[in-house]
């Protein structure tokens, strides 16, 4: 790719392809997620706006196939975007639903980094984006798990900016409030959330900083609800 190559996970949909749309013009655009269709829909818009677009569809949960996909990929930016939400009371989850949002929201953060990051710190430069959400500091009724882990990944993120700093390598964490997609389940009017669109933006911004300058936690949230 002739631009500077960001990976962003979860790409396919929502935030995440938000994201891809967002950094297409400065970025050739490593899209990964698991729906093929929609990750080749993706990759036409970009291509029709002139950018560049690799699509990979790949299960993140599934370690071995992240490091096949992204060996080699020397990425600028890595977003790592993908995650789940299920919102119910504790003695309603399933351990199958507790152990499938801990797969992907926290343990596929893990390999992700791990595959794109050598080539950050041999390179000594590079930025890691994870989105995270308000509700890592904001426990509500239902998310026990979710909660759960968003304060993970801002753990984990603060941890790595502290580790990756001296390589010249940002760590920054975008944490949204309510975002109007599918993300959930929730349904119902969601006119008054964030827009994907928004939280784009703030990724967008956080990458757009001098060499010397880090933000590293962003707090996104819309004026007025309801």
């Amino acid at each position: 790719m002739a631009r500077p190559i960001a990976v962003i996970t979860g790409a396919s949909r929502g935030i995440g392809r938000a994201i891809a749309l967002r950094l297409a013009p400065t970025h050739g655009i490593v899209a990964v997620a698991r729906s093929r269709r929609q990750l080749d829909d993706l990759a036409r818009e970009i291509e029709s706006m002139g950018g560049e677009c690799r699509a990979l569809a790949i299960d993140i949960t599934d370690g071995d196939a992240v490091a096949r996909a992204l060996a080699g990929v020397d990425a600028s930016v890595l977003v790592n975007n993908a995650g789940v939400g299920v919102i119910k009371p504790f003695l309603e989850m399933t351990r199958e639903e507790w152990r499938a949002m801990m797969d992907l929201n926290v343990n596929a953060l893990y390999d992700v980094t791990r595959a794109v990051l050598p080539a950050m710190v041999r390179r000594k430069g590079g930025h890691v984006v994870v989105i995270g959400s308000i509700a890592g500091r904001s426990a509500f009724v239902g998310a026990t798990n979710y909660a759960s882990t968003k304060a993970a990944v801002n753990a984990f993120s603060e941890s790595l900016m502290l580790e990756l700093r001296d390589y010249g390598i940002k760590v920054s964490v975008v944490n949204p409030g309510g975002v109007a997609t599918d993300f959930s389940g929730s349904g119902g009017n969601q006119s008054w959330k964030l827009r994907p669109e928004d939280v784009a933006d703030a990724v967008a911004s956080v990458i757009d900083t001098p060499p010397g300058v880090l933000v590293h936690r962003v707090e996104v949230r819309t004026l007025r609800k309801g």
